[in-house]
């Protein structure tokens, strides 16, 4: 994570430094902001990438004796076939529609967006 924690801090870096003067010198006041805000956006992720490598150490790919073997085993958990992305994509479709057309539409696509979000909450209940 150092090397991507150094990349943000240099990010962070030319934000606030393109920032000052845009802010000293220039006429437009959004644009100003929104040289601060990535500033702000690319520290939080320095941060936190800062934080990860202090609690974690080094990983493989930071060190230049790592080996291709130690990042073995388990990736991770994949979910199984689930139709809930699907159907909220659906549900927020329609009821982008619904906003447009009407009502009664937006309704349906709530419903249909408060089934995909039930699908995802409980998709790894298991029964009795």
């Amino acid at each position: 994570m150092k090397a991507e924690a150094l990349y943000f801090t240099g990010v962070t870096g030319f934000f606030a430094a393109v920032s000052v003067p845009y802010l000293a010198f220039g006429d437009d006041p959004a644009g100003g902001a929104v040289l601060v805000v990535c500033a702000l956006m690319a520290a939080l992720v320095a941060l936190f990438l800062w934080v990860q490598y202090l609690r974690r150490g080094p990983r493989p790919e930071d060190r230049g004796d790592g080996e291709i073997a130690e990042r073995a085993g388990p990736l991770g958990f994949f979910p199984a076939h689930s139709t809930a992305p699907v159907v909220t994509a659906m549900g927020l479709a329609l009821l982008g529609l619904g906003v447009v057309f009407g009502l009664w539409l937006f309704l349906i696509g709530l419903a249909v967006l408060a089934g995909g979000v039930f699908g995802f909450v409980f998709q790894y209940v298991q029964g009795d």
